[in-house]
């Protein structure tokens, strides 16, 4: 082949070879056109995935082992040992340290002397209660009990009492110590403002208490939807008699029964009798309205539960 021939299928070869590289950069160029128009309809996740320059790899996260939280149990309280104690060690005499009572006070505080009454002397509590209990350190407590005698009189004693570390077992330390009896706390403010005159809710609330207290007429009836409450058996009075009644919510002194679903609580004094006398009694109570009547939904003496939504 000439030379001439050679040089003219050079010139016509490169153009059509540029031509072609410049075609398949206008294809790819429509390409990703179209796939950005694709993504801007789709929504922005799918624009991101468009013009994101490639897939990243990312770590997993090592998961965290859950943690196991220990409580420490209560530390048992020594009121009922410190009681039981003081009830032996009043009823006991070093002049007879052989009486069940003398030994139980000595196995309790084996270092604690027993106290010398006289021999006519009527020193015996009729009753001991724990008041009051305070943990000074681990394991030390304080118990206040407190002593009734027939006469009236009321003593109190501080008993100091440690326990072991799984609170099983106790052990009186000392000689209990005569103190001052606990201060009387102030009176809170009573919610219960709203005198609640002859209506349907002093009607309903009488004649519940005195199905619950002298067991005339079925406690059911009177209560609400879903409430149970035990009812006391036998009952333990001939009569009730509702003697004042007074609310928190202004809509207990309404003598109409208000609209389905108004909620009122009340507290109520009550005369109960029975062969031995009178006995005043109060219960707090609360009433809803339903097909004009009230109803008992609680009463707050942990008796009453409603298994509905309160």
């Amino acid at each position: 082949m000439s030379p001439d021939k050679q040089a003219s299928q050079s010139e016509s070869g490169a153009p059509t070879a540029a031509g072609a590289r410049l075609e398949r950069m206008r294809r790819s160029a429509r390409l990703a056109r179209l796939a950005l128009l694709t993504a801007i309809a789709a929504g922005p996740i799918a624009l991101g995935i468009a013009v994101w320059p490639g897939p990243t790899t990312t770590a997993a996260a090592p998961t965290a082992k859950p943690t196991t939280e220990r409580t420490a149990a209560p530390a048992a309280n020594p009121s009922g040992y410190a009681q039981l104690f003081v009830g032996a060690w009043l009823r006991s005499s070093t002049d007879n340290a052989s009486t069940a009572q003398a030994r139980l006070a000595q196995a309790m505080a084996p270092d604690v002397e027993l106290p010398g009454p006289a021999a006519d002397a009527h020193t015996a509590p009729q009753s001991v209660t724990a008041v009051r209990s305070a943990q000074r350190d681990a394991g030390v407590w304080s118990v206040t009990v407190a002593a009734q005698y027939a006469d009236g009189r009321l003593r109190y004693y501080v008993v100091p009492v440690t326990a072991n570390s799984s609170g099983a077992s106790f052990s009186v330390t000392d000689a209990p110590a005569v103190v001052a009896g606990p201060a009387r706390a102030e009176t809170p403010t009573s919610p219960y403002s709203v005198t609640v005159p002859d209506s349907e809710l002093s009607s309903a609330i009488g004649q519940f208490l005195t199905a619950y207290l002298t067991g005339t007429g079925e406690v059911d009836r009177y209560l609400a939807p879903k409430v149970k409450l035990t009812a006391l058996s036998p009952a333990p009075y001939t009569s009730a008699t509702v003697q004042q009644i007074v609310a928190v919510e202004q809509a207990a002194a309404a003598e109409e029964v208000p609209d389905d679903g108004t909620r009122v609580r009340v507290r109520v004094a009550v005369q109960a009798r029975d062969d031995f006398g009178r006995w005043p009694l109060a219960y707090e109570l609360t009433l809803t309205s339903r097909s004009d009547r009230w109803e008992i939904a609680a009463l707050q003496t942990g008796t009453a539960q409603n298994e509905g939504a309160r």
